[in-house]
């Protein structure tokens, strides 16, 4: 009798493990394709300050899964204190992003990463960024629905169309 509780067990065990790895959602792509920033179609990023460009490479940020997107800002732009849904990985390609942890926008606690540089940011940590005297542009890895939210909602660029 143990013996078969031991194994409807391990079978139970086992078909939980099966079912929790196909709801992972996968990043998927149905062909090879290579980005150049010169080249790719920039849209105003709507959840960040005016002035940001985006453009999605892989996945789609509105739903659950893994996506890879590209952000364009242009030189001495701050985005104010705030948090996200899900953790994220940046990765600066171009020109210099201060990086600073807190509810709080303050230069002189931050960080500034180079081209080449990365840093990952656990979900729901305040955070805030802001470029140099350049255009800068950074890889975002994440998983979505991406969202934003600002420490201060006055800050959130949808609550003032």
């Amino acid at each position: 009798m143990m013996k078969l509780i031991f194994i409807a067990s391990m079978l139970l065990a086992l078909n939980g493990t099966a079912l929790a790895q196909d709801q992972i959602e996968r990043m998927t792509a149905d062909k090879m394709q290579s980005f150049r920033a010169d080249e790719v179609n920039w849209q105003p990023e709507a959840i960040l300050p005016a002035g940001a460009e985006s453009v999605v490479l892989v996945g789609d940020p509105t739903k659950a899964g893994v996506f890879i997107a590209w952000l364009k800002f242009p030189a001495d732009y701050p985005i104010p204190a705030h948090t996200h849904p899900f953790t994220e990985v940046i990765t600066v390609l171009k020109g210099k992003l201060g990086n600073g942890m807190g509810e709080t926008f303050d230069k002189t606690n931050g960080e500034v990463l180079n081209v080449g540089d990365s840093f990952v940011l656990p979900a729901g940590h305040s955070h805030y960024v802001w470029t140099s005297d350049e255009e800068t542009i950074v890889e975002l890895i994440a998983t979505g629905p991406w969202d934003i939210t600002y420490i201060d909602p006055e800050d959130d660029p949808r609550n003032n169309p």
